[in-house]
Parts: structure tokens; sequence; C-alpha cells
């Protein structure tokens, strides 16, 4: 009996504070607000669980994806995304008329110009350009328009949804597929790219 008691607090089991601890896991609305705000909160995990099922769907079941600002500078966000995204068995097709080649792929002046089938189309350019894009993203056949972080336009995501895209806007393609399956490390998204080692002397 005094050994069953050892582990009570108060009148009641570990088990039960346990429960009682996940059950109060709430936010600063909740705490102010009480059950309304529970409501919200709810609802709020519910809409970010679906953003992970639609992330989740698009990485896995669309495999190329159309470049639109493509950077052949390896200090680039859009250089090292692309680089991510290409070493992890994506198909990696560079949109840019300044460049004939990126990542060893033929690079196209427009999204218009691309021979082949475009699954997802990334975007790396400021937000007034990707109403444009966005159409051109429609009459390609694209699946998907991806704006990358701070890339957000309303009329861009209307064109494209109202023709049946995904869209979705401000995250970034390569930390996204590196949350979703594994990729990130301790401090960062681990791309081979930027490192703090010295590199080696040649041989």
């Amino acid at each position: 009996m005094r050994r069953r008691e050892k582990y009570r607090v108060r009148g009641r089991t570990r088990n039960e504070l346990q429960r009682q601890k996940l059950d109060n896991r709430s936010c600063g609305l909740c705490l102010v607000f009480g059950n309304k705000a529970n409501l919200f909160c709810f609802w709020a995990n519910m809409t970010l669980m679906s953003d992970i099922r639609t992330l989740r769907h698009v990485l896995q079941n669309h495999r190329t994806l159309a470049v639109v600002g493509l950077s052949a500078d390896w200090f680039r966000p859009s250089f090292f995304a692309a680089k991510y995204m290409q070493e992890h068995g994506y198909r990696i097709i560079p949109v840019n008329p300044k460049y004939q080649e990126i990542l060893g792929e033929t690079c196209y002046p427009s999204l218009k110009d691309i021979p082949h089938p475009v699954d997802i189309v990334d975007v790396f350019r400021k937000p007034a350009d990707t109403p444009g894009i966005a159409q051109e993203a429609v009459h390609i056949g694209a699946k998907v328009l991806w704006l990358q972080l701070g890339v957000i336009n309303e009329d861009a995501q209307a064109i494209a949804a109202q023709a049946g895209l995904t869209v979705i806007m401000d995250r970034c393609v390569k930390i996204e597929h590196a949350r979703l399956f594994g990729g990130l490390g301790w401090f960062g998204v681990n791309t081979g790219v930027i490192s703090a080692r010295r590199p080696l002397p040649p041989h």
C-alpha cells in the first residue's frame, strides 16, 4: 500500500497526472479565452495537418520542377535549393533567359519554351512577376504552382487555383522537403553546398 502511494501526488496517479498534462497543453489564446480558443486551436492544428498532407503529396508525386529565376551562381538560394532537389532525385528544368545551362540541364528562356511535361513550377521571382508566370504554368499544363519564401501574390494564386493547380505560397521547396523527409540537420538544411570546413588542396 505504501509503495502504491509513493506514485501518487495529491490522490492522483502518475498516469493521471500525465494525461492531465497532455490535456492542458494549450496556447496563450486558450489560457485567455478558454474553450472558444481551444476550438480555434483545434481548427488551426487541423489546417496545419492538411497543409502537411498537401506538401507531402506534392513532393512525393511530382518529380519534375521547372525553376523560374534559377541562378547559376552557387551562393544564390535558387541554386542550392535546385541542387538539393536534384540530388534527391528530382528533375530540374532551369528557366532563365540569361543562361544556356545550369546544373547540367538545358536552361530555357520561359516556361512555354520547355518541350517536356512539367509537374511543379517553382518560382524565384518578385511577386509582381508571378501572375504572368501563373498563366504560363496553366498554359503548359503544370500541376503545381510553388511560390518561394517571401513570394506572395493573391492574383497569381487565383489564376492557378481557378485552373485546378495546387498552389503553395511563401514556402521553400528545399526546406519543406528536408523537413518532411528527414534532410534537416541541427543547424539547418544540410545541402552540402555551404560548409565551414576548409577545402582540401588539390592533389
